[in-house]
């Protein structure tokens, strides 16, 4: 079953290449949607995962690259399931 999840990234999360990471890692596991930088320093991100998926990608999320300081994920499951596309997962600008 998939799960559509807003997840909110904070820390030194901002020009360490952190959304390129959280791509790479949807792609790893096969989470689609986007992310993208907030205007106060965070990194949201929306994804619809599966159960299988889910922990592996969010454990990804909380390591970050290694230049990044994760210091919070706050995690909030949308029950509309067209917020999130399906088919990719791509950074936006």
């Amino acid at each position: 079953m998939n799960e559509v999840l807003r997840i909110i990234v904070r820390g030194r999360v901002q020009g360490v290449g952190y959304r390129f990471f959280a791509e790479d890692a949807a792609r790893k596991e096969g989470v689609t949607g986007w992310v993208r930088n907030l205007p106060g320093g965070g990194v949201e991100v929306l994804a619809r995962v599966n159960s299988a998926s889910k922990p592996r990608f969010l454990a990804a999320l909380r390591n970050g690259p290694p230049t990044a300081r994760v210091e919070n994920l706050n995690i909030e499951m949308l029950h509309d399931d067209d917020a999130c596309p399906e088919g990719e997962f791509i950074i936006k600008y």
